[in-house]
């Protein structure tokens, strides 16, 4: 597994990075970068008993056996796998070259990690190290560390607990085989129909929240580094 430094400036396009909820996968690029605006979709897979709500922004998956032909004929080519970086990403730093303009209503802007442990996909939110979005553009990073108290295992909605479940962040860390995606959480989400449950229900099939309680505005992504730890270099084989 290539550990060298993994660097994005999307000035050739998406080059594997992904949008959620516009229909097509395609992140918009303006002046070679990622521009994401409001209004985002709500993804209600870890709503409760789970972490909660999110708002995804972008993504790249780390997986050759998830990244489909169809998503390469969108976004492609993934340079993540195409150079075969390590998904071994403990203390990994990951800077995000960024600007925005959002009333985040409470959330933050936070990586999630996620990963397939033995028998169920689990995902974790940094919670404990967050980006932080101003007008003008800057340079912010954050350090995978494998501490518990950093992280925030987001579990499953009641119905999902048979695919989204939880695990162990030193062993997700270590092979973040799924996915890395950026999004806002948490989320307070309120229905514009009065009545429901928004916990069972599903947003944007049963109901449609109501925007006012959700961030708005929006987040460019510049440049996307990942830069390994040499102290922990992948494990030999069989051990």
């Amino acid at each position: 597994m290539d550990r060298t430094t993994y660097v994005e400036t999307f000035d050739n396009g998406p080059r594997g990075w992904t949008a959620w909820g516009t229909g097509n996968m395609v992140p918009k690029i303006q002046d070679g970068a990622i521009i994401s605006r409001s209004p985002w979709r709500v993804d209600p897979n870890h709503c409760s008993p789970g972490g909660g709500y999110l708002h995804l922004l972008t993504y790249i998956i780390t997986n050759p056996l998830l990244f489909s032909e169809e998503m390469a004929a969108k976004v492609g080519p993934n340079r993540f796998i195409e150079e075969g970086k390590d998904r071994n990403l403990t203390n990994a730093r990951i800077t995000v070259r960024m600007r925005g303009e959002v009333d985040a209503k409470g959330a933050k802007l936070v990586l999630l990690a996620q990963a397939d442990v033995p028998g169920t996909r689990t995902n974790w939110v940094m919670t404990g190290q967050t980006f932080n979005i101003t007008p003008e553009w800057s340079d912010q990073t954050i350090t995978l560390v494998p501490d518990p108290s950093q992280w925030l295992c987001l579990g499953s909605r009641h119905d999902l607990t048979h695919v989204y479940g939880y695990g162990d962040i030193v062993e997700v860390l270590k092979n973040v085989d799924v996915d890395l995606i950026l999004v806002f959480h948490p989320l307070k989400i309120v229905s514009l129909k009065e009545g429901v449950d928004v916990d069972y229900m599903r947003t944007h099939r049963d109901y449609e929240p109501d925007y006012r309680y959700l961030p708005s505005g929006y987040v460019m992504f510049d440049t996307i580094t990942i830069e390994y730890d040499i102290e922990y270099p992948p494990e030999a084989p069989g051990s």
